[in-house]
Order: C-alpha cells, then structure tokens, then sequence
C-alpha cells in the first residue's frame, strides 16, 4: 500500500512495469499536500520536431498530483481516479531533465485539485497545469 512512510525506493520500485517507468519518471520528493517528481527528455519523451512532447508533461503531471492524493487516503478504503487535467506549455525543452512540482490546492470529501508546474533543469516553466481526482468510496 502506498502511505506517507514509504520510502522513496518503495514509492519508485512501485512503478515497475507502468507507463511512469517507460517515461523514466522518478519520485524524488514527498510530503502532505506536495509531491516532486523528474523526468528524462530523450527518445521516450520527444515528439516528432524534437521537443519534449505535451502528453509526456501531462502523463508527468497526472501521476504526481494523483501520487499525492494517494498519499492522503487509506487506500484499503479509497480509490483515487483523475477527473479532469489541463495544462497550458508555455516553453520548450529537447534534452536533459524535467522536474514536475504538484501543490494541493483543494481538499475535499470527494475531490482533490492539484497545481502542477513543469520546469526544465534551469528553472524555466514548461507547463503549468491543474489536476482534479475523484475520491472514491471502495
């Protein structure tokens, strides 16, 4: 089950066989509300003109925001599923790495909102981008 007291290895290992381990996407930070997470821009990442493509960053930004609702729940008793992302790509990136930042805006009952910023390795804003899960009652 992933909690609060899970490791950073615990947290990365969990993604073994998914789509955050074929992006490259390493958890590097957590704490309540917040999540931090990198991810590589090379050939996994890139779209045809050589750029970090827009649904690489919006897979970034899902699975933190929805990393950092799982966090905040007993998953023996909650599932969490993305409602509805967004996001605006304001620069462009073709190598290195990519940091995705999510702050949890709302906390309610049965929903959860997350800003999620993207920056490149000199701080540059990529994309900015809004996440809301659903809160579901197993």
């Amino acid at each position: 089950m992933i909690d609060m007291k899970a490791s950073m290895e615990e947290l990365n290992s969990s993604n073994h066989n998914t789509l955050m381990q074929q992006l490259g996407i390493e958890y590097l930070e957590k704490r309540e509300g917040y999540v931090k997470a990198r991810m590589p821009v090379d050939k996994r990442t890139l779209q045809p003109m050589g750029i970090l493509h827009g649904g690489a960053s919006l897979a970034l930004a899902e699975t933190i925001g929805s990393l950092g609702s799982a966090l905040l729940l007993d998953l023996d008793k909650y599932d969490v599923r993305g409602a509805n992302i967004n996001a605006n790509h304001v620069g462009a990136v073709s190598e290195g790495w990519v940091y995705g930042e999510a702050e949890l805006i709302h906390r309610g009952r049965y929903t959860h909102v997350w800003n999620i910023t993207i920056k490149d390795e000199t701080g540059r804003l990529i994309s900015v981008g809004r996440l809301t899960n659903m809160i579901i009652e197993k």
